[in-house]
């Protein structure tokens, strides 16, 4: 475990406003030292393997609506649709706090996928920015241009509020 990231991501998370605990968890979970209670990331720093997958989970509370959000736990659902808007937003996420996004699309996870998924941020192809646009939370080129504000990864909110 790497408390300097653990320490970046935790305080940017204080500034986005999404929730988290640290302390010990009991018992197995889907993610090594990570668990959704109650729209908080529960993080128990003993057991944490991977810091990025805390950005990770975040990105997924990030997406819900705020009522929503307050509720959620472990499991998440299998929507397609809100693991490629975390996808985006920890992407974001990674830029906007100065972290090597290889940090959250490490080799453990992602089923494998994690180098074509940084290939593809890299090269501009931003899986789920059309589900963070729909939702006004970034934009791309052309409606950022519109609008008049920078386009993703520039976040205009890092969490939906409707």
């Amino acid at each position: 475990m790497n408390q300097p990231v653990v320490d970046t991501i935790t305080g940017f998370l204080d500034y986005t406003g999404i929730g988290y605990i640290k302390r010990p968890i009991n018992g197995e979970t889907f993610l090594p030292g990570l668990l959704l209670e109650k729209g908080k990331i529960v993080i128990d720093t003993e057991k944490l393997l991977y810091p990025g997958d805390i950005l990770h989970e975040a990105g997924h509370l990030a997406a819900y609506a705020p009522d929503v959000r307050e509720t959620m736990g472990d499991p998440l659902s299998a929507d397609g649709g809100y693991e490629m808007m975390a996808l985006a937003w920890s992407y974001a996420a990674c830029l906007h706090i100065g972290l090597d996004p290889a940090v959250v699309f490490h080799p453990h996870g992602y089923k494998g996928e994690s180098e074509s998924l940084l290939q593809n941020f890299a090269e501009g192809h931003y899986i789920g920015l059309p589900m963070l646009q729909w939702l006004g939370m970034a934009y791309d080129k052309k409606k950022a241009e519109e609008l008049n504000t920078l386009p993703y990864p520039n976040m205009i909110s890092w969490t939906r509020t409707t």
